[in-house]
């Protein structure tokens, strides 16, 4: 979910012909769904248009996630898992990808550093590309060399390799 504070700027004359313009774009290439929909969308930006210098609006929008796409990614999680030899648990599993990822909040820890905390990666509190960069993440820490050899340390660095790309081939274009 995209949060996104808007503030108006000091004010300045909009001449009229631009006010039309502006709104023939938006309500012709974007509008609210239904009658209903379509009222909540103008009086939305009508009121983003009467806010005076200073004002703030906060909006927050959620793009449906894919669903194929999800599924995929989870069927690419498992898969590495099932492969592996270094975890038994699988969320200890998904929660070292995401810290390895960068998938993570920081928080001051119980002894004064800093630690991380993976975020969830859920329907409702991740967007469809927000998940793609994630996905794009973990696959690029997965082919690391800190990661290969974490979860195969027995296997030569060629055949470590050899064994991810294996894995994510299946997975390509996901």
């Amino acid at each position: 979910m995209a949060e996104i504070t808007l503030v108006r700027q000091d004010a300045a004359e909009i001449p009229q012909s631009n006010k039309d313009a502006a709104r023939a774009v938006l309500f012709g290439i974007v509008d609210g769904l239904g009658e209903k929909g379509r009222k909540a969308w103008r009086r939305f930006f009508n009121g983003l248009m009467r806010l005076e210098p200073g004002e703030m609006v906060e909006i927050k929008t959620h793009k449906e996630r894919v669903g194929w796409y999800h599924r995929k990614h989870m069927a690419m999680e498992q898969a590495v898992f099932e492969a592996q030899e270094r975890f038994d648990n699988f969320d200890a599993f998904r929660t070292w990808l995401k810290v390895g990822s960068g998938f993570v909040d920081w928080f001051p820890g119980p002894k004064g550093g800093v630690i991380p905390v993976p975020r969830s990666i859920s329907y409702g509190k991740l967007e469809q590309g927000d998940m793609e960069q994630v996905h794009d993440d973990m696959i690029a820490f997965l082919r690391s060399e800190h990661a290969l050899k974490t979860l195969w340390k027995h296997l030569p660095q060629t055949e470590r390799i050899a064994m991810i790309e294996t894995i994510l081939g299946d997975f390509e274009g996901c």
